[in-house]
Parts: structure tokens; sequence; C-alpha cells
């Protein structure tokens, strides 16, 4: 038997316990092959309630939904680390995190602007960010950077890891010779050097350098942002490669708000998060939708 999923709640007080929970509820097969990490008493509770394996962390003995706190954050960091051992002990073979508040785990004393890069620091590797829909697949070479920063950011290493990173994915999804689109930095990507020389100057080159050698992927030089997604969920490219975080967040948000999968590549394990936030708003009033929850465990579970 296959070592399980683990699945950490995320922040108490948010929306990733209940989600969890009704995940059990309603597709029981899950329970067999994840094992829940969160705070001692939930953990506990989900056990006795639906007879699946807990691994408690150290922290609060409760919490108060929709009301964040240092120490549920703290707990929530607990739980990241406890999955992140536990694959390297062989005890899991992927990943999938609950929803965290990155300003209440700064305050609990993360190091990392976010789990991506958390789980980089624990595993090692140099990670990409990347998000899986029904309809888009979108990988980004920057992503938690000021937007005044990214130009810089664009080296050869970084377009290039994207690039292997993307192209990797979409052999792990079935498609044996990737269409992979590019954003322009620019508006009109550039127009020809009228708005902006990034793309001549840095960007298509290496994309040009890349294509040359892999000669079996279909890799495009820049192209407007503002059109290339629709082309995308059009059919006539399997995946989209952004430059920076909200230039692909965007798209992705409006068309797969609650089907949208966060996955991590680059990494020696799986580790994949429901595309949303703790909704520490509507906490507790079953009203969060699980669906990227729930495509969340069924990718990380296909990719491992």
């Amino acid at each position: 038997m296959k070592p399980r999923i683990a699945v950490t709640m995320g922040d108490p007080a948010g929306v990733g316990p209940e989600l969890i929970a009704r995940i059990l509820r309603d597709s029981p097969e899950w329970r067999e092959k994840i094992c829940i990490i969160g705070l001692k008493n939930w953990a506990e509770l989900m056990a006795a309630e639906f007879s699946v394996e807990f691994k408690p962390t150290s922290g609060m003995a409760s919490c108060q939904l929709g009301e964040p706190t240092v120490e549920g954050a703290a707990a929530a960091l607990g739980a990241m680390e406890i999955a992140a051992k536990g694959c390297k002990a062989g005890i899991f073979r992927a990943v999938v995190t609950g929803p965290i508040s990155k300003h209440w785990c700064q305050r609990a004393g993360m190091k990392h602007p976010g789990q991506t890069e958390f789980f980089a620091d624990q595993w090692g590797g140099i990670p990409t960010m990347a998000f899986v829909a029904p309809t888009m697949r979108v990988s980004l070479v920057t992503w938690h950077i000021p937007l005044m920063d990214v130009k810089d950011a664009l080296s050869q290493e970084a377009l290039f890891r994207c690039c292997d990173h993307t192209a990797a994915l979409l052999r792990q999804l079935g498609v044996s010779q990737p269409r992979i689109g590019v954003c322009g930095l620019n508006p009109h990507a550039g127009e020809e050097g009228q708005i902006g020389r990034e793309e001549i100057e840095i960007i298509h080159p290496v994309l040009q350098q890349w294509q040359q050698d892999h000669p079996g992927i279909d890799l495009s030089g820049c192209h407007p942002a503002d059109t290339l997604f629709h082309r995308h969920v059009s059919g006539e490219f399997d995946a989209v490669i952004a430059l920076y975080h909200d230039q692909a967040l965007g798209p992705v948000k409006t068309v797969a708000f609650h089907d949208a999968v966060n996955v991590t590549l680059g990494l020696p394990y799986i580790r994949t998060s429901p595309d949303h936030g703790t909704a520490f708003a509507i906490a507790g009033k079953n009203e969060a939708n699980p669906s990227s929850f729930l495509r969340a465990l069924e990718l990380a579970n296909q990719l491992s």
C-alpha cells in the first residue's frame, strides 16, 4: 500500500478544517489515502468521527473560528513541518496544504513569503509555482516579489527552470507533445519594441535557446497576455507561462475560482494546495466551497 498523503489543516481559525471534514463526509474513499495533520483536539475529533489517521501538532488547545491568533498560526506551521519531515522519512508520498494567513504566520515566526518557499527550504530544490484547473494550466516565472522587481528577476536560469518544470508537468498529465505559450512582460508584448524592449532583448533570446534544446516541445515566443489566456482555453496551447503573480492569478481566478489547484513544481515531493485563502469571515458557516480542496487531493494523488 502506498504511503498516505499528508493533509495539513491550514490556519485552524479558517475554512481549512471544515473543508477537510466535508470532503471526508462526502467522499469517504479518501479516508484510507490521507493523514490529517492538525490541532490535537480537532484531529482527535476527526479521527473519532471519520475513522481517519491523524498526527497532532503542538500548540493551543482550541481555537475560535474566524478569529486568527499567533498560536493558531504557529500550529499551522507545526503541521507543515510534520508534513515536510514525513515525506523525507517515507511516511507520506505528497502533501496537500490547507490555507494559511501569511500575515499571522509571519507573526508566529515564519521566515518564508509563503508555503511554496517553505517546502522548497525543507526539501531542497528551486520551485516553480503553478496552477492547474479543468480548462487552464499556468506556471509562473516569478511570484511573491514586488512588481517593480520582476524585470530583474527574468534571468535565463529562471526562464529555463520554468520552461523545464512546465513541460515536465504537462507530460505527467499525459500531454506527450506539449504546446506552451509565454506571456510578454509589457502591454502587447512590447509592440515590437514600441512599448518596451524586454521581450526583444531579454526574453525572446532565452526562449529561442530553450526551444532549440527541446525539439519535442512547441514553445512560443512572447505573446500579449491579454489574448494568450483566451487562446489557451480555446485549445491552442496546453499551458501558459506567466512572468509574474497577478498576470497568472487574475485569469486563473476568473475562469476557475472554485476549481484551480496550486501545485509546487521542481521539488523532490509533490505539494498541492487549494487556490483560495483562509476565508476567516465565513469560517464555520458551512459556506466555503470544497471543490478546490478536493481537486488538490486528486492532483496530489495523480502526480505522486
